[in-house]
């Protein structure tokens, strides 16, 4: 894997359930943006070629919480970076940041991705 994403890869990320941290989710059982605020950058779970299922069992090992996810091109539409940083325990690990200078995502940009957030 490298550094290049397809515009229809997913990226996954976990989220705590509203019994733990209400503030991630709205009333309606969507994610809200305040799920997408992360000063050092958003961490996501790329799919890398692997299906949902996959990726969900892998992250549902690792965290406790729902797993949402967004496409890449949610991303690039409004401007936001999407960064393949593997680590030594996930090689599978990305960030989404704000843009090129800034990890933060906007408030808007937070919004839009909340708003094409799939939670599986």
């Amino acid at each position: 894997m490298d550094n290049t994403f397809k515009s229809e890869e997913k990226l996954f990320r976990a989220v705590y359930p509203p019994e733990l941290v209400q503030m991630f989710w709205r009333f309606d059982g969507k994610v809200s943006s305040a799920a997408f605020a992360d000063p050092n950058g958003l961490s996501v779970d790329r799919a890398g070629g692997r299906d949902d299922k996959q990726v969900i069992s892998v992250m549902q090992k690792r965290f406790d919480g729902r797993v949402v996810y967004v496409r890449v091109r949610n991303c690039t539409e409004i401007g936001a970076k999407v960064e393949y940083l593997p680590s030594r325990s996930n090689v599978y690990h990305s960030e989404i940041h704000g843009s090129e200078t800034a990890a933060l995502l906007s408030k808007s940009q937070r919004r839009h991705l909340a708003d094409k957030a799939v939670v599986v």
